[in-house]
C-alpha cells in the first residue's frame, strides 16, 4: 500500500524535522513548507495529501489564512500547531474547521497518535507496517521481515521490537521497557529484558546491533 502523505507547516526547521522523523518512523510521507504561502502551493500542486499539520504563527501569511484558503477547496483534516493555548484560539480554530488543536510544546508521539486517529475516522486506511534499515514490521499481520526475509519472533519478542523501533534514537531505562511492552501488572525481573534482547539480537543477525546497550541503564535502537 502506498504511504500516505501528510503536509507539515512550520517555520522553524527543528520541529518540522522532529515531526516528520517521527511520522516517518510510521509510514508517513512528509512533505514540508516552511511558511503559509508555500503551504498553499503545495496544497493545489499535491492532489493527493491526506492531512496537514499547521503552525499558526507563520511569516508572509498565518496559518488561519492558509485553513480558510484550504477550507475553501477541501474538508482534508487539518492539525493546527499553536505555543498559545488560549481559549479563543481554540474557539477561533474550530470555527474554521480545525480537526484537532495542539498547543506547543507537545509530544511527538501523542500527534502521531492524534494523526493516526483522524484518519481512522476520516476512514483513510492507516498503514499498519513500518520499515526502517531494512526491518519491515506489519503490525497487523504480527510479522517481521529482515532485507525481504521473514523471521520468527515470540510475541513478546515482536513486541519488543516494535517498541524499540518506535523509539528510535530514545535512550530507555529497562523500566520503561517493562512498563511498555509487559505492562505495569508485571513484577518480575527486569533480567527478563536481557534475556529477551539477547535473543532478539540474535535472530535479527547483523542488524541486532541496532539495538546498543547503554551500560546502567537499558538499551537503545539506533539505525547505522
Amino acid at each position: 500500500m502506498e504511504s500516505l502523505k501528510i503536509l507539515v507547516v512550520d517555520d522553524e526547521a527543528r520541529m518540522r524535522k522532529l515531526v516528520k522523523d517521527f511520522l516517518t518512523i510510521k509510514g508517513f510521507t512528509v512533505i514540508e513548507a516552511e511558511d503559509g504561502e508555500q503551504a498553499v502551493d503545495i496544497f493545489f500542486k499535491q492532489k493527493d495529501i491526506s492531512l496537514i499539520i499547521l503552525d499558526v504563527m507563520m511569516p508572509k501569511m498565518d496559518g488561519w489564512e492558509v485553513l480558510k484558503t484550504v477550507r475553501q477547496y477541501s474538508q482534508i483534516p487539518v492539525i493546527m500547531l499553536t505555543a498559545r493555548g488560549e481559549e479563543r484560539d481554540e474557539l477561533q480554530g474550530f470555527k474554521l474547521g480545525v480537526d484537532e488543536y495542539i498547543s506547543k510544546p507537545f509530544s511527538p508521539k501523542i500527534l502521531v497518535a492524534r494523526v493516526e486517529a483522524i484518519l481512522r475516522r476520516s476512514n483513510v486506511a492507516v498503514s499498519e507496517t513500518t520499515e526502517v534499515g531494512g526491518i519491515r514490521i506489519d503490525k497487523a499481520a504480527h510479522q517481521v521481515e529482515i532485507d525481504g526475509k521473514p523471521i520468527d519472533l515470540s510475541y513478546k519478542e515482536f513486541e519488543l521490537l516494535t517498541y524499540f523501533v518506535e523509539n528510535q534514537g530514545i535512550a530507555l531505562s529497562r523500566e520503561k521497557i517493562l512498563n511498555n511492552v509487559w505492562n505495569y501488572d508485571y513484577f518480575g525481573d527486569a533480567r527478563t529484558i536481557d534475556t529477551h534482547v539477547k535473543k532478539l539480537r540474535s535472530k535479527m543477525g547483523e542488524k541486532g546491533n541496532y539495538i546498543k546497550t547503554i551500560w546502567g541503564m537499558g538499551y537503545k535502537f539506533e539505525v547505522d
